[in-house]
């Protein structure tokens, strides 16, 4: 399971507006190689729900995830900061190890 942060519901319901996105797009979360700890996370908004998809509701925000990835993000919390020394969403992730300085990129 994912968690969202009332901060990132607020920036996701934002952005959505924003950009004009449909009512059934939803938020994909996934990891992919690279970065400077060895994994990066991606979001993005998705309309394409793929049967091996893991689909996740957290704070009325509908989450997708593909398998691989899911076994990096369980029990990460979704965040948004706005603070002085940096502004976006970042992940809370238990199980890393180690992240870069941006939190960007992880390790496991």
């Amino acid at each position: 399971m994912i968690i969202v942060s009332d901060k990132a519901k607020e920036r996701i319901l934002e952005l959505k507006q924003e950009e004009g996105r449909k009512d059934n797009e939803n938020i994909r979360v996934s990891v992919k190689g690279g970065g400077c700890s060895g994994l990066m996370y991606d979001l993005g908004f998705d309309e394409n729900i793929a049967d091996s998809d893991k689909i996740f509701e957290d704070n009325g925000i509908k989450i997708l995830v593909d398998k691989k990835s899911l076994l990096y993000l369980a029990g990460t919390t979704l965040e948004f900061t706005d603070g002085l020394n940096g502004k976006g969403f970042q992940f809370v992730n238990p199980n890393a190890s180690r992240t870069c300085g941006c939190g960007e990129s992880f390790a496991i």
